[in-house]
């Protein structure tokens, strides 16, 4: 369930924007857009997205200049005064405190990542045992994430960018996948263990992998198969002795991964300089209108007939509405600061902190739920995470190697 769609890309170059110097002459520079996903996954949207989730725009300047990268939404890259020196006579502006220590604010955007991820598989579990409908719960993660949104744009943090009917019909089928993968991904989460569900989810890569090489026609290096097939022996061996285990839970992680795998196929397509605060909140709202009609007409009847009144006969009112707020936000918070954490950090950072995120998931569902697995199923899920990292590590090594060869 994971924002995915915000993680990786290709640099489409060759478009150019002026940039004004002090003397008045126009220089040009590279503007690489990148799209909104992309079907490589070394680390998971929404990411996920993987819904392994950015954008990133590269302002690459002449050798002669200095290389700015723009985040669009935690910091704006200062340029200087139109009237001021360029070679840095006049007073300095002050260094704040993000400039300052960027390492610690990286830390900070880590930590909160997982945090938030964290508390959000463990109290979106505890919601299922007592109110099983994935579909409402689904869309409940969606309708807090807009509303959130919409109260944002309301008071300009961010300020909302325009759409066009282009950019629509671009992000709709990316919406769609994304809404599939998050409905199915919740359902094997109220089926199953949280731990096995994450540990279904390591396939994703795999996924990716054969879409890039069967559907995209691009070829995957012998080294990234390689490092693939203990991701597939170790979520065989932990699904063998599952004590969870069924195959509700099993297929519908399963549709999720290939959910998120054509969510990074269109997202390869949807090219925008559009900053990623405002694609998420849009792909979000298409999201929800899209979740809304399987849950009426799926858990409608049942939720009328007796399912809320259970659940709040359980837990309360207050807590009941409280839960589903919290859950809500925290699905929205935490795929944000996924992308946001992206744009502080090389993708080789960023895959490898992902596949930490999952093994800090697993760990602490089990030691919150009490899960009791087998021998089998713990090596199994251990040997697919350093599948995963390895092929995180290496698929991430490759995309730094071709971008310094571009650069080059």
């Amino acid at each position: 369930m994971e924002s995915r769609f915000l993680s990786r890309a290709t640099t489409v170059s060759h478009l150019r924007r002026p940039l004004r110097e002090s003397n008045g002459n126009a220089i040009c520079s590279f503007l690489s857009i990148k799209p909104i996903g992309a079907v490589s996954e070394g680390g998971n949207l929404i990411w996920g997205r993987q819904l392994r989730p950015s954008l990133l725009l590269e302002a690459s300047y002449p050798v002669s200049a200095r290389k700015e990268i723009l985040r669009p939404v935690m910091a704006a890259a200062s340029s200087p005064a139109e009237g001021s020196d360029s070679s840095g006579d006049g007073k300095a502006a002050p260094v704040g405190f993000f400039d300052k220590y960027p390492a610690l604010v990286t830390g900070f955007f880590f930590f909160m990542w997982y945090f938030l991820n964290v508390i959000f598989n463990i109290l979106n579990k505890k919601i299922y045992n007592y109110f099983p409908y994935p579909y409402f719960v689904s869309v409940i993660h969606l309708f807090v994430g807009v509303v959130y949104c919409l109260v944002s744009w309301a008071v300009g943090l961010p300020k909302r960018a325009p759409i066009d009917s282009n950019l629509l019909k671009l992000l709709i089928p990316v919406a769609v996948c994304h809404a599939l993968g998050h409905v199915t991904s919740n359902v094997s989460f109220a089926a199953v263990a949280v731990s096995f569900t994450h540990t279904i989810k390591a396939l994703e890569p795999f996924f990716n992998a054969a879409a890039s090489q069967f559907i995209l026609g691009q070829q995957i290096p012998i080294t990234l198969w390689l490092s693939l097939a203990p991701v597939v022996l170790g979520v065989s061996m932990a699904s063998l002795t599952e004590l969870s285990f069924n195959w509700t839970g099993f297929i519908s992680a399963m549709i999720s991964n290939i959910s998120f795998t054509y969510r990074s196929i269109y997202s390869k397509k949807a090219m925008t300089d559009m900053d990623s605060t405002n694609i998420y909140a849009y792909i979000s709202i298409i999201a929800l209108i899209v979740c809304i009609p399987p849950a009426i007409i799926l858990e409608g009847p049942q939720l009328i007939k007796h399912g809320f009144s259970d659940g709040i006969a359980k837990v309360g009112l207050t807590k009941f509405i409280s839960d589903l707020f919290w859950v809500g936000m925290f699905y929205h918070l935490y795929n944000q600061l996924a992308t946001n954490t992206l744009e502080r950090v090389a993708p080789l950072t960023h895959a490898v902190g992902n596949v930490l995120k999952r093994v800090f998931v697993i760990g602490f569902s089990i030691v919150i739920f009490g899960n009791k697995i087998s021998t089998q199923t713990g090596i199994g899920t251990a040997v697919a995470i350093a599948g995963v990292a390895t092929y995180s590590y290496i698929k991430a090594k490759m995309e730094e190697e071709k971008r310094q060869g571009k650069a080059a």
